[in-house]
């Protein structure tokens, strides 16, 4: 008897930075696909910058208009997304790429809550 297919978590089979629409495109193996808005995987980085050296994740603002400018692979696990206000320290790996995108219904609309609350609107 044969044994089945090893099962590997998702892997990303197309990843597009779409610049007009600001948002980068993933196609999972699985045939699942996000649209990601550049701001959210701005201020949704894993870098320590972003995720408070473990504090609480810091409230990163002003990057509404941020843009990709290079999306480099990192081994057969991840990318790093450089954006064009310099950051360029977090690596996005499939998994959290996955995530991101999972739970971009509740992250993203509890962001611009935040957001809102602490510029007072």
């Amino acid at each position: 008897m044969q044994s089945p297919p090893p099962i590997h978590p998702p892997r990303p089979v197309e990843i597009r930075a779409r610049r007009a629409e600001r948002e980068l495109f993933l196609r999972f193996d699985d045939g699942v696909e996000y649209h990601l808005p550049f701001e959210y995987l701005r201020v949704f980085s894993p870098s320590a910058e972003v995720t408070g050296h473990g504090k609480p994740r810091l409230l990163i603002s002003g990057k509404e208009n941020v843009g990709i400018r290079a999306i480099e692979p990192v081994g057969q696990y991840a990318i790093c997304i450089i954006f064009d206000d310099g950051h360029d320290s977090g690596l996005y790996s499939w998994r959290l790429l996955r995530e991101l995108g999972e739970n971009f219904e509740s992250l993203w609309p509890a962001y611009q809550k935040r957001l809102a609350h602490a510029l007072g609107h």
